[in-house]
C-alpha cells in the first residue's frame, strides 16, 4: 500500500516537473524573438512614417528634379486618363458588351437540356 502510494506522489512530481520545464522553454523562446517595431513608452520614435505620395520609376527620378510637384500631378493625371481609355477601350470587347458571353471569353456552348453543365464562373447551366 505504501509502495502504491509514494509511487503515484512521484509520478505526480515528475509530469509537473516536465511541465514546467515546458512553460520555461516556451517563454525563453518568445523572448529570444525580435520585437516588432511599434512605438512603446521606452522608445516612442520607432514608427515608421508611412508616405503616401506615389513611388517613382527610374524614368521619372531624372525628369522630377526639372518639374514641380504640380507638374507631376499633371503628368499623373494624363496617365490616368490613359489607363481610363484603354479600359473603356476593353469593355467594348464582346466578352464584356454581348450579353450571349455570360462573363466568358468564348460564348458559351449551348448543350441538350439533358446533357447541361452548371457553369462556376456564372453560376448557371448551360
Amino acid at each position: 500500500m505504501d509502495v502504491r502510494i509514494v509511487l503515484m506522489v512521484f509520478m505526480l512530481l515528475l509530469t509537473a516537473e516536465s511541465q514546467a520545464q515546458f512553460w520555461k522553454s516556451k517563454k525563453f523562446k518568445n523572448k529570444s524573438e525580435p520585437t516588432s517595431q511599434q512605438p512603446n513608452s521606452l522608445d516612442p520614435t520607432t514608427s515608421a512614417r508611412k508616405e503616401y505620395a506615389p513611388k517613382e520609376s527610374s524614368k521619372s527620378t531624372r525628369r522630377s528634379s526639372q518639374h514641380s510637384p504640380e507638374q507631376q500631378f499633371f503628368e499623373r493625371m494624363e496617365e490616368l486618363e490613359k489607363v481610363r481609355r484603354k479600359n473603356e477601350r476593353m469593355m467594348e470587347k464582346p466578352q464584356y458588351s454581348d450579353p450571349m458571353y455570360f462573363g466568358h471569353k468564348r460564348p458559351p456552348k449551348k448543350r441538350k437540356a439533358s446533357k447541361m453543365k452548371f457553369c462556376k464562373e456564372c453560376g448557371i447551366r448551360h
